[in-house]
């Protein structure tokens, strides 16, 4: 059976109090200056920079009233499921078109609760410094994560080395969408996103793509050691996701309030050094 967000409501007399409450939060204190509602959101997130981003929120959020419950994860699938199944009632590991293609692969009854940052993806390379340095016949190791092929296409067209059919969607797009490939280029994507730093460590590949949490995650800066970096103009911006339930709730506003606000955009940008980008929509 799914777990929820629950609400409890308190009867007084001639009115009632709604609270609301998040996965298994079931906490209400009285002080001499009223009633003082505790919230707990149980939230799955991606190691770095997520589960950072959401350790430096919480104490901003206990102000608020509401209490983060982090699980981490180094896996793209699990943490869906565990929202779907309710061991999560919120989650923040995925960009817009990630989620869009499991809600539609899994029937899902998800939302977007709101955009939080963006993780360029970044190309690298041991041997060459820049893309125009690629040889024929090249190869370019991509993850499996069908839903970041787009993005890394975009960065290749705008260096000139592919194209697609103008009109192509490239949130949706294949390496079978490429029309022009110049340098021969080829595209490998066999592997698991979090192996992408390691085949990169031990030379794998002209060039290795990959998603800026993990590279962070294994020392590499995005900025520095990459040859190509995506725009910061993408629409792959990373979310809160939850079930459709709770979209509404007044917890999980606040927590996209709180994420969102300056001193959590300052943190993101200090930190990560434009490696990682605060988005507000």
């Amino acid at each position: 059976m799914k777990k929820s967000i629950f609400i409890k409501s308190l009867a007084t007399v001639g009115a009632a109090l709604l609270l609301a409450a998040c996965g298994n939060s079931e906490n209400a204190e009285d002080t001499s200056n009223g009633n003082t509602e505790e919230t707990t959101i149980k939230i799955g997130a991606s190691n770095t920079p997520h589960a950072e981003i959401l350790e430096f929120a919480a104490p901003i959020l206990e102000e608020e009233g509401v209490t983060l419950d982090i699980s981490t994860y180094n896996d793209y699938v699990v943490p869906n499921v565990a929202l779907d199944e309710g061991d999560l009632d919120a989650n923040y590991f995925q960009h817009v078109p990630f989620f869009e293609a499991a809600v539609a692969e899994n029937d899902y009854d998800f939302v977007n609760a709101g955009g939080i940052h963006l993780e360029p993806i970044g190309l690298f390379s041991q041997e060459y410094t820049d893309l125009s340095e690629l040889p024929d016949g090249a190869t370019i190791l991509v993850s499996s994560n069908q839903s970041d092929w787009g993005r890394i296409i975009a960065i290749f067209q705008e260096a000139g080395l592919v194209s697609v059919d103008e009109g192509t969607d490239l949130t949706t797009a294949t390496f079978d969408d490429i029309t022009e490939n110049s340098k021969n280029l080829v595209f490998e994507y066999e592997n698991d996103p979090a192996l992408m730093p390691t085949l990169y460590t031990q030379g794998e590949g002209d060039i290795v793509a990959i998603n800026s949490n993990f590279a962070v995650d294994q020392g590499l800066n995005p900025l520095e050691d990459s040859i190509a970096l995506e725009s910061e103009s993408s629409p792959y911006a990373n979310i809160i996701a939850v079930r459709s339930e709770d979209k509404d709730n007044e917890a999980i506003t606040k927590l996209v309030e709180v994420l969102r606000s300056q001193e959590v955009q300052d943190y993101i940008l200090e930190t990560w050094g434009g490696a990682v980008v605060p988005v507000t929509e």
